[in-house]
């Protein structure tokens, strides 16, 4: 058992500016190394495969990145995140949890601060891919037909799991959950940032979404935590999909959790409207206004990491669609700057 007053380790303080970051597979080629450094983007999130959570994995990876001139912000896996043992106590939970932590120690001892986590029982939800401006497909979300996945899992049907589970259930599991994680975190020093519920649907699949569904479960979820190194993931795509049924907009939310100094990663994207139905478009092409909230982020001092997500897809190919929005997200933060 972890004696917090004696274990805790410090939190480095984040240095000024936001850390504009790319998204990689762990075998990214030389060539797409280069075209990151070109691009003038200093960071890596690094996504592995299933069995590649070791330290000596991490090390590799980091080593590698240091070579071309670019800094590992964080190393993702789809094991780490989204954990239907721990989100619904099932068989297995103690397990998983162990597992989790020493993915969290392993990515202290590798240098790493941070790391994301996500906690839906039953996936990302989504319907047939849509096409958005120009023709190109993008993911979407109709209530109607959608169908959650994750890490090769499919569910669907009214109750994914068998049965209805109560927010007071889902409540008690990451109770549980968080009072296991948060001291390891702090022992390792290594931030831990909480993805939104995607989509931030009140119920899917007989399973609530009321702790990362909505604002005022993100309060109460940190609260429980009370931990300096539990704070927020802010998916601003995920935001904008829940509207009004967030209890703030992507904009106040930003402002509160940086009031809060618990706002560490920002996925920068766009979608059409809220939910019932949704697409997600470029960048510059849904409701949101992109200009006001990168100055958002500018004029709370975020000091974090921010990442292009879910990008559309475009003529060209990845390299075109990701320059796209990488390009566009570096124009806003300059002006966003002056």
């Amino acid at each position: 058992m972890l004696t917090p007053a004696h274990a805790a380790k410090p939190l480095d303080p984040l240095s000024p500016g936001i850390k504009i970051s790319m998204q990689v597979s762990e075998r990214a080629s030389d060539e797409e190394l280069t075209w990151i450094r070109q691009m003038g983007v200093e960071y890596l999130n690094v996504q592995t495969g299933k069995g590649r959570a070791t330290l000596e994995n991490f090390l590799a990876i980091k080593k590698r990145a240091e070579a071309a001139g670019l800094k590992v912000w964080n190393i993702s896996n789809d094991e780490n995140r989204n954990i239907e043992e721990i989100t619904l106590n099932l068989p297995g939970r103690d397990e998983k949890i162990a597992w989790l932590q020493q993915y969290i120690r392993n990515t202290g001892k590798a240098g790493i601060g941070y790391i994301t986590y996500a906690h839906m029982a039953n996936g990302i939800w989504s319907s047939g891919p849509e096409t958005t401006r120009g023709g190109g497909e993008a993911r979407a979300f109709r209530v109607e037909t959608a169908k959650g996945n994750w890490n090769g899992k499919v569910y669907e049907g009214p109750l994914t799991h068998g049965r209805k589970y109560s927010k007071e259930e889902l409540w008690d599991n990451y109770t549980y959950f968080i009072r296991q994680i948060a001291p390891v975190a702090e022992e390792a020093g290594v931030r831990i940032g909480i993805h939104p519920d995607d989509p931030p649907v009140p119920e899917l699949g007989g399973i609530p979404r009321c702790i990362f569904g909505n604002f005022e479960g993100y309060a109460r979820a940190l609260e429980i935590a009370n931990s300096p190194n539990i704070g927020v993931c802010l998916c601003c795509g995920t935001w904008m999909e829940g509207g009004k049924s967030m209890g703030k907009d992507v904009f106040e939310a930003a402002r509160a959790f940086a009031q809060m100094g618990k706002l560490w990663k920002i996925h920068f994207r766009n979608v059409t409207a809220p939910i019932p139905h949704f697409v997600e478009t470029y960048i510059d092409n849904g409701y949101t206004d992109m200009r006001k909230l990168m100055q958002t982020l500018v004029d709370v001092d975020f000091r974090g990491n921010l990442i292009a997500d879910h990008v559309p897809a475009m003529a060209g190919g990845r390299y075109a669609a990701w320059s796209y929005s990488m390009g566009y997200i570096r124009a806003l933060y300059r002006a966003a700057q002056r």
